[in-house]
Formats: structure tokens, sequence, C-alpha cells
């Protein structure tokens, strides 16, 4: 047998990795190319996000507003009157999704299972990210000496974990299984 018949599945979990992962890459692309920069506008995702993020952090008893940017492609976060971050298109979790869709379809079984498990996921982790952002400005807004660590550490590690246990399950209890069927 030869190297590349030795290694078919890692060959094969990589092709349709980096595949998926450029498609959806480019399609999120080509989504965020009709927004113009130079007018400072928020693509829709992350203006959605914020707003969601907003309701949240009023549900949880904070007085809480978002408003654009007038300087860059961003929105500005207000807790109880304070200015204490900004949501940018990286706050959306697009690319977290694309990154989990990617690995799943990487390791995918039927056609329904698979997409069922990627639409189970995104709405997961953008739940999860809604949660992220309204504490993340929470703590910023009470806690400002800890801001970069919770952004850049505790939060990370939260919304990767979660990925990582969604892509362990999937191998473990879908993937393996349809294997044996």
């Amino acid at each position: 047998m030869g190297i590349l018949s030795d290694n078919k599945p890692f060959l094969l979990f990589l092709g349709k990795f980096a595949l998926s992962y450029l498609v959806l890459t480019g399609i999120y692309m080509l989504y965020l190319s009709q927004y113009d920069a130079t007018t400072y506008q928020t693509d829709d995702i992350t203006h959605i996000v914020g707003r969601q993020s907003s309701a949240l952090v009023r549900f949880l008893g904070q007085d809480s507003q978002i408003a654009p940017h007038p300087k860059e492609a961003s929105d500005k976060f207000y807790v109880n009157n304070k200015y204490v971050a900004r949501i940018v298109e990286g706050c959306n979790a697009v690319s977290v999704m694309i990154l989990f869709a990617a690995f799943i379809v990487a390791f995918s079984t039927t056609f329904k299972r698979t997409a069922l498990y990627i639409l189970a996921g995104f709405i997961i982790i953008y739940l999860l990210n809604i949660l992220r952002i309204a504490l993340i400005t929470i703590a910023a807004c009470f806690y400002p000496q800890y801001d970069s660590f919770i952004h850049d550490i505790v939060f990370p590690v939260f919304i990767y974990g979660v990925v990582f246990i969604l892509w362990v399950v999937w191998v473990l209890k879908f993937y393996k299984n349809a294997r044996k069927a």
C-alpha cells in the first residue's frame, strides 16, 4: 500500500475540512463585502448580536443601549450610561460557527444528521455568544480592572471549550454510531 492509501481517512478529513472552511469563509467574506468601511457601518449580524446582548443586559437588571460608533465600523455598548465596550464584526461569533461547521462536515455522516447538528451547534454558539457579550459588558462596567482578563482569557476559553465539547459529542456519539450502522 502506498502512503496515500495508508492515510486516506486523514486526507479525506483534511480535504473536507479545508474545502468546507474555505467555502463558508468565502461566503461570509462576500456577505461582509457589501458593507462600506468608509461609512463606519456595522454589518447586520454584528448589529443584531449587539442589540440582543443589550436586551439581555437590561433583562439582567442593568440599563443598557448600543449606538453606532462615529469613527469606526462598530457599535458602542453602554451599561448604566457608561461606555464599556465596542461591538465589532469579530464579536458576532460567525468565525467560530464556521470553524465548528467545517469540523462537523469533515466528520460528516448523513446530510440530514450533519445539517441538523450544525444547525443545533449554531444556535448554541449564537445564544452563548449573546450571554458572553452581556456578561463581559456587565463585568466591564463593575470590574473594569479585570476587563482584559475576562475578555481575552475567561470567555474565549468558555466559548471554545463549548465548541470543543460539541465536537467531541459529535465524534463520539453521532459519527461513531453512524459508522457502526
